[in-house]
């Protein structure tokens, strides 16, 4: 635990990328024993994608350890490819198979490096664990640890940090939540770092062309189905229901146009029979979210007028929230539209994260 100057032993999570090694040189500003860790999340790295993308690369770990170097901090390699191919990759796979659109980030965040790394950690002596990621801890009065979003609106991440516990949170440090992504970069350069202009990663690490479509269909086999209109008439068909989410526009190949000559979107998926339905966008739209499996920051809520997050980088809508028996049924005041189940709806109060839930159904 921490000495009395409130120097901490800490694991810093070095991806490769310029906002994880900026966080673990301030924490070796703050007076801390640093050791750098990069996770190793494929038995075969150049099976993940290439290239200088910041996050799972044969690059990246390269990067990874000269960034530690400079700092002058230990630094290990954790191989955590068995626990990241049963818990990220695999449930990536099932839930699109079962017609659901996951959010692979989310669980690795949840499974991975703030469940499997802080649990290695703690169990060598560690304290607490720091990333890269932008968010901002604060001590509420009574001690508990609140996560809000970071300074930086454009960059806060907050939404896949929302699975996170109240234990988890008080082992775990993110040093950038109060920075933009700017003067993060600019300071890397000043401490001369080369990873300082490295580009960031957008697209899921473990499909090397970002091309979700043809690595499902690899992974899961052709699936022949039939495209319906609202009315059940047939008007395309496809390899494989998995290839398509809720919302999606484009890459329908539709072989029967619509009747008013208007775009169409994927309004529902049947995963048995393999049927992907679409309509209009008016037919997207939704104000009722059922949703299972909470995991909450703090103490659970029974009810609360809250804003919710949908999507990664989505927009914020007001709701009515009442938790019971293990389910959250959310009102939404701001109705959504493309909202599939298996996306994360996260749950703030003003700036601070309550906590978050997969949607199950929609309405």
């Amino acid at each position: 635990m921490p000495d009395e100057a409130g120097a901490m032993r800490v694991v810093a999570a070095m991806s490769g990328g310029v906002d994880s090694a900026v966080a673990a040189a301030r924490a070796v500003d703050a007076g801390h024993d640093v050791t750098g860790v990069h996770l190793a999340l494929s038995r075969n790295p150049r099976s993940y994608r290439s290239g200088a993308r910041g996050c799972c690369s044969i690059e990246d770990a390269g990067d990874a350890r000269r960034a530690a170097d400079a700092l002058g901090i230990a630094f290990y390699v954790w191989d955590m490819s068995e626990e990241f191919a049963d818990h990220v990759v695999d449930d990536f796979v099932a839930e699109y198979a079962a017609g659901r659109t996951p959010n692979p980030c989310l669980r690795c965040n949840e499974s991975i490096k703030f469940a499997a790394v802080l649990d290695r950690a703690l169990a060598l002596g560690f304290d607490a664990v720091v990333t890269g990621h932008y968010a901002d801890l604060r001590t509420a009065p009574d001690g508990t640890i609140e996560m809000h979003r970071a300074v930086d609106a454009a960059k806060d991440q907050s939404y896949v940090l929302g699975v996170l516990t109240q234990d988890q949170l008080a082992h775990s440090m993110f040093p950038l939540g109060g920075s933009v992504k700017s003067d993060v970069r600019i300071e890397a350069e000043r401490r001369g770092l080369q990873v300082a202009t490295k580009p960031d990663s957008h697209d899921i690490c473990f499909i090397p062309d970002g091309d979700n479509a043809a690595w499902l269909t690899e992974k899961l086999g052709p699936r022949p189905g039939e495209i319906v209109d609202e009315q059940g008439a047939v008007v395309g068909s496809h390899d494989g229901a998995y290839a398509f989410t809720i919302g999606q526009r484009r890459g329908l190949r539709l072989g029967v146009p619509a009747d008013d000559g208007r775009p169409r979107f994927v309004l529902d998926i049947e995963p048995v029979s393999g049927t992907v339905t679409v309509g209009a966008r008016e037919s997207l739209t939704v104000d009722r979210l059922e949703c299972i499996k909470p995991l909450w920051c703090g103490s659970p809520p029974v009810s609360l007028h809250a804003t919710v997050q949908l999507r990664a980088h989505g927009a914020e809508h007001r709701a009515r929230v009442r938790v019971a028996e293990g389910a959250v049924d959310v009102e939404l005041t701001d109705p959504a539209e493309g909202i599939a189940p298996g996306q994360a709806c996260v749950i703030y109060d003003g700036t601070r994260v309550v906590g978050s839930a997969t949607i199950a159904r929609t309405g």
